[in-house]
């Protein structure tokens, strides 16, 4: 038969879905399975979004401008105003979910055999999106020992060739929730301009912030705007991951012209979902204090209850809505797929997503677990109980 490419065999299976055949299966044996390893959140979208889309009447469903329709583009700038982040409508291009925001930014700034570096853990997709554009990761590892903070600017220095192009950081951190200070965005913004590099910032999950702290986008460092590329969605934000709607920002003209060539091939982002997403922008702000209460509600219940589990070590997180545990176990893949296939507590078991995958330097994160607290708080107890149970007996093997 005719050979796949090198690229396609190259391409990383996602640690986070490569385990539905086992969960579909314990399912059909009857077995409820309790999803730890997805960031879906069971949070309603916001009733005006839906019912922009309900009551529209449109006759022909049209392609929309390439960069997005003006009147959303123009409300996203006014969203960010408000967020002391200022840009233009014309520094924005709407993408179908920050995945292709992130697709868009490798294609536009680097070529093929160039170089990125990441703080990892990193989201798993990151790989694939280099991967696809031909990209190499050079990973830089952050620690669970002090909360997977920005590892020393020293250690990014080291990795620098004349083949990196950018940093690359997730603000706050999928999979670790850490947020990134003010002091740390400003000495990574000095060293990409020492460097004359990009800083590419995945900010999906700004609105979740917690025990006081704000967000600092890369977008509000002065001098920075020919370096500083953002990449949002509001997939979380509004409970809207099926909408596929994100967007990529920069004030570096050529970027946003460069973006705009492969935004052209693709032709338009969907019409409806820009439709529903413009509407979310009146959300009111009383929606997302009551989601930042649930979840630092669900966040400060999970790491008391994995605090309980022996041999079990947890990172606090600081924002977004996942955290990286340390499990007393060799092989967390093994661990997650037997979970599914040999594990159950009165007809329940969980599933977790190894996190060997949120890394590039192979054997890091073998012995750890990302969990979603997206789930009501009985629920993770429930599930933190038979963690236990089958740490136990996982262990007596």
């Amino acid at each position: 038969m005719p050979s796949i490419s090198h690229k396609g065999t190259q391409m990383p299976a996602s640690p986070i879905r490569k385990l539905v055949p086992y969960a579909e299966a314990a399912k059909k044996r009857g077995t409820h399975v309790i999803h730890l390893n997805i960031g879906q959140p069971d949070i309603k979208t916001p009733k005006v979004a839906l019912d922009a889309v309900r009551n529209h009447n449109i006759e022909v469903l049209e392609y929309s401008m390439t960069q997005g329709s003006e009147q959303y583009r123009q409300k996203i700038a006014a969203y960010y105003a408000k967020q002391d982040i200022f840009v233009d409508a014309e520094d924005i291009i709407v993408t179908t979910g920050g995945s292709e925001a992130l697709s868009f930014t490798m294609g536009t700034i680097m070529d093929n055999d160039d170089e990125i570096i990441i703080p990892e853990p990193f989201y798993a997709n990151y790989n694939g999106f280099a991967t696809a554009a031909g990209v190499k990761v050079k990973p830089i590892a952050s620690s669970i020992e002090n909360n997977f903070a920005l590892p020393p600017i020293s250690k990014f220095e080291e990795l620098i060739t004349p083949k990196t192009k950018a940093i690359l950081i997730c603000n706050p951190g999928n999979p670790t929730g850490y947020l990134y200070s003010k002091e740390e965005i400003h000495q990574l913004a000095e060293l990409v301009k020492k460097h004359n590099l990009f800083l590419v910032a995945d900010e999906v999950y700004r609105e979740f912030t917690y025990d006081g702290r704000e967000h600092y986008s890369i977008l509000q460092v002065e001098g920075l705007e020919e370096h500083a590329i953002v990449v949002d969605s509001v997939s979380k934000r509004y409970s809207m991951c099926g909408a596929r709607i994100g967007c990529l920002i920069s004030k570096n003209t050529e970027v946003i012209g460069t973006a705009m060539k492969f935004a052209q091939a693709r032709l338009s982002p969907p019409t409806f979902a820009q439709i529903a997403s413009e509407a979310a922008l009146e959300t009111p702000q009383e929606y997302f204090d009551a989601i930042i209460e649930e979840y630092v509600s669900r966040r400060n219940l999970l790491i008391t209850e994995l605090n309980k589990l022996e041999g079990v070590k947890v990172a606090t997180p600081q924002g977004a809505f996942y955290c990286v545990a340390e499990l007393p176990i060799e092989d967390a893949d093994h661990f997650a797929q037997w979970l599914l296939e040999s594990f159950e507590v009165d007809g329940k078991t969980v599933m977790v997503a190894p996190a060997a995958g949120f890394y590039a330097t192979p054997g890091l994160g073998k012995n750890q677990i990302r969990i979603a607290y997206v789930l009501e708080k009985e629920q993770l107890v429930k599930a933190v109980q038979i963690l236990g149970k089958a740490l136990t007996e996982y262990n007596a093997q």
